[in-house]
């Protein structure tokens, strides 16, 4: 492990990160049951960062027994009330070591200092929005007639799987977390391998707020345990975000076990759509990020550019310059862009780079592994195709790495038709000055989230996930309450 960094660090990362790191299981820290460990890589220099258990069948299944047992045996006789303080608890943890999950954040992911922030302080407001939830679950009554009764309650599932993607890696946890403990479930939290630290310190934190031994569990590994939580008999619900390819794989496992509830949060190929009225200072002050955040690691991301054609040049030209003038380095360096998070990923998005020069894709910036005092590192520099065809695999494909696509339309009607035209619905963004164009857009487009004169805009309380290809159910505000709870109707007959 290179320690070089660890003068800027605080004392409790550093000691943190000189840990070999074992399971969490019934509220207790235990090693795997093979006794073997992954090395989880450091992105921006390419050396081990940790280590981590793997979790394999054995202890999957004493996860999900332990988690069982505490559902039914505790966690149920916990009143409303004191699942919210713990909840708030929790949060309060999670305020007092914040700077220790920005390092990790930073070093485990690759992301910028002041994005890692971001990220932590919306984990934070997650577990206080649903601590607010715990003790507001209702039920509804039903005017049924004379001589009965109806109504119904809402009644937590069960022990749900919680299967967390690498690149928001602690906010994705309490997006899935945090209404699932309000609504009264067990829980296993499966954090992506690339990407396990933060979810690991959490379980530090769960463990000192108090909560029931057994109420969350956190196992690591490689894919293979994420497949044995799907597939698990016992498990009432898997909540995954990451690839379509492996949600289809997941329905695939839910429907050959025991039909277990499932919501997934997919993949985006997301327009982002500038139409000749826009106001082109708020645009310029956006674009570069809409289309690079987080080295393009992010499944919102306007990866599909459409500019009226009259404005085409003056857009595309500041967009350049603008990414451009992104600086590019190693996320404790606090850089606008960081690393991609591993080579295998970098070889991939390298890999659609060369499709899209082969299909015949105009390459206006970038395309180039970052060399120098980076090489060690899996940096890219921010890349623009210009394309006049919808059917390339850059403008098709979902990338995930700072890669965009530009192209210019005429009307309305073909923007609207090229926006929807894509297995994935998950977000879009509109930029107009017309609020009636805005409007009607926002009706036509087929997607989860529209964005108008503005991008990537998420709080506690709005409803997120998207349409079609990328995604079932909805995530945050109240329409995550149903993804972790169910219905039942009671009836009572009065003569």
């Amino acid at each position: 492990m290179n320690t070089d960094f660890f003068p800027m660090l605080q004392s409790e990362t550093q000691r943190f990160l000189e840990q070999k790191h074992d399971l969490f299981i019934g509220g207790e820290w235990v090693q795997p049951s093979t006794n073997t460990y992954l090395n989880s890589i450091n992105p921006a220099n390419g050396e081990i960062l940790s280590q981590l258990a793997i979790a394999t069948e054995k202890d999957v299944d004493e996860a999900v027994r332990v988690a069982r047992s505490t559902f039914e045996n505790e966690w149920t006789e916990v009143s409303a009330h004191e699942k919210a303080n713990l909840i708030w608890k929790l949060a309060d943890l999670m305020q007092r070591d914040r700077q220790v999950f920005i390092e990790l954040e930073c070093l485990d992911n690759g992301k910028p200092l002041d994005k890692a922030t971001y990220d932590v302080d919306g984990a934070i407001q997650h577990f206080r929005y649903y601590a607010g939830w715990a003790d507001k679950i209702e039920g509804s009554s039903f005017p049924v007639g004379n001589g009965k009764v109806a109504f119904s309650q809402r009644e937590a599932l069960g022990v749900v799987g919680l299967i967390v993607p690498w690149n928001f890696p602690l906010m994705i946890s309490a997006w899935k977390l945090a209404p699932a403990l309000a609504c009264g479930n067990t829980c296993i939290l499966k954090p992506a391998e690339q990407t396990s630290l933060t979810a690991l310190y959490l379980g530090k934190l769960i463990q000192e707020a108090g909560f029931p031994k057994g109420v969350v569990n956190i196992l690591t590994g490689a894919g293979q345990t994420g497949e044995l939580i799907c597939r698990h008999m016992d498990v009432d619900k898997i909540s995954f975000t990451g690839s379509t390819a492996v949600g289809r794989r997941i329905m695939v496992a839910a429907a050959e076990s025991n039909l277990k509830k499932v919501s997934l949060e997919l993949g985006g190929k997301s327009p982002n759509v500038i139409f000749d009225d826009a106001d082109l200072s708020k645009v310029s002050a956006s674009l570069h990020w809409s289309s690079f955040y987080n080295s393009g690691q992010e499944c919102t991301l306007g990866s599909r550019i459409y500019v009226q054609e009259n404005k085409y040049d003056q857009v595309v030209e500041q967009l350049i310059k603008n990414a451009e003038a992104l600086t590019i380095g190693k996320g404790i360096d606090n850089p606008d862009l960081g690393p991609l998070i591993s080579l295998q990923q970098l070889e991939r998005v390298m890999g659609y780079i060369e499709k899209g020069r082969e299909e015949g894709g105009e390459l206006l910036l970038g395309g180039d592994r970052i060399k120098g005092d980076l090489q060690n590192g899996y940096f890219l520099s921010p890349t623009i195709f210009s394309t006049k065809h919808d059917e390339y695999a850059v403008v098709k494909e979902e990338i995930f790495g700072p890669v965009v696509t530009v192209s210019a339309f005429k009307s309305f009607e073909e923007v609207v038709d090229r926006a929807n035209d894509s297995n994935y619905g998950l977000v879009a963004g509109v930029w107009t000055e017309n609020i009636t164009k805005a409007h009607q857009f926002a009706q036509q487009v087929k997607a989860g989230s529209i964005w108008i004169n503005g991008y990537d805009m998420f709080d506690a309380s709005v409803p997120f996930g998207g349409f079609k290809e990328s995604g079932i159910g909805k995530e945050m505000g109240k329409s995550a309450i149903e993804l972790y709870t169910q219905e039942k109707a009671i009836w009572v007959a009065l003569s």
